[in-house]
């Protein structure tokens, strides 16, 4: 877990915990600590699960629902966790005497008022987290702070994917086929990416636009480490896609970074959208993956801010001139370095008897 995450779940904590000390004292006109414990078992869940903690491969399979449905399952699983959460939280008190309950039926069954007021902020969360997953996150917490309402200066890092073979796959199987061969490539990224703390900018045919701010991006190499990522899953599901689509996608990938000029754009529909000659060179780094049959490019610029690990390296191909730049650009190749073999130990001599 780093620092970014203890930040956020201890602003979590404090602020579901005086929450509940908040109910208590409208409802029951008496703020107390019960109200907080209460508070943190029934809300708490309810948030991990949204943040991928908790039942992630339920909450991904819900994610892609269409949005009443999503809304209405969520709003079940929601009102599951805090029933649950809150019997679970009355047993707790009841075994430590804090409160007594003369009947098990008293533990188990929710309070009106207590369920119903949870239930409207599931409700809320649940509206909230479809809105979220549709723009993204970073996206939505930009618009909803007006990070971007002026156009900012800032350094990025982008990480352009695209698949490759998709339009002969599109000819042999078809659009709708096609469509589907990318929603499931697409979901795929989606908890590497989260994992190693970028956001998924946008979707452009058959590829996917991936962005960090530069320290972010830099940080642990979390860019280059999600790109592996990417692969060792949809590696680790090899037989799911071959046996749902008939092959296992490949995928031609490419990192730059730079300063660019961030901005949200639109009136009817609002985006945060990225200008400069960062994002062209990332673009035209990705397609000179296929020229070099090469499926991981790194500029240099990017690659000389980066501590590589996990047995990750660079391979340097040169300058090469990219379409519509003057100048030529540093590019490398990025490669797993081969894990060793160890040699086996020869076997001991048995000592010959003399």
């Amino acid at each position: 877990m780093n620092r970014y995450s203890i930040g956020f779940w201890i602003f979590v904590l404090a602020v579901v915990s005086m929450s509940g000390v908040v109910f208590s004292w409208v409802v029951y006109d008496e703020p107390t600590m019960i109200g907080a414990i209460f508070a943190l078992f029934t809300c708490v869940p309810l948030i991990a699960l949204e943040r991928g903690a908790l039942f992630p491969r339920l909450y991904s399979r819900l994610a892609v629902l269409p949005t009443p449905f999503y809304i209405m399952a969520t709003l079940l699983l929601y009102s599951v966790l805090i029933y649950f959460g809150s019997a679970l939280c009355r047993m707790l008190l009841n075994f430590l005497g804090y409160q007594t309950y003369d009947h098990w039926t008293k533990i188990a069954m929710l309070p009106p008022s207590a369920f119903f007021s949870t239930l409207v902020i599931a409700a809320v969360l649940s509206f909230v987290a479809r809105v979220r997953e549709l723009l993204g996150r970073d996206v939505f917490t930009s618009l909803l702070l007006g990070k971007y309402r002026k156009p900012i200066e800032e350094e990025r890092v982008f990480l352009f994917v695209d698949l490759a073979g998709s339009t002969s796959f599109a000819e042999e199987h078809g659009d709708l086929r096609a469509q589907q061969f990318l929603g499931a490539l697409f979901a795929a990224f989606a908890a590497p990416v989260r994992r190693h703390g970028g956001a998924i900018d946008d979707y452009i045919g058959d590829a996917a636009i991936i962005t960090w701010p530069m320290k972010n991006g830099i940080k642990n190499g979390n860019c280059v480490r999600c790109v592996f990522s990417i692969l060792d899953a949809i590696e680790a599901d090899r037989e799911k896609w071959l046996q749902k689509f008939g092959r296992v996608p490949r995928l031609r990938a490419a990192l730059h970074g730079g300063p660019i000029i961030a901005a949200e754009i639109g009136v009817d529909h609002h985006k945060i959208a990225y200008f400069g000659d960062t994002v062209n060179t990332t673009a035209r780094l990705e397609g000179l993956c296929r020229t070099l049959n090469e499926p991981v490019l790194i500029s240099s610029d990017l690659a000389g801010r980066i501590d590589f690990k996990d047995g990750i390296g660079t391979d340097y191909l040169g300058n090469h001139a990219l379409r519509g730049k003057g100048q030529s650009l540093g590019v490398m190749a990025l490669r797993r370095s081969p894990v060793p073999v160890a040699e086996p130990e020869p076997a001991a001599m048995a000592p010959v008897a003399g």
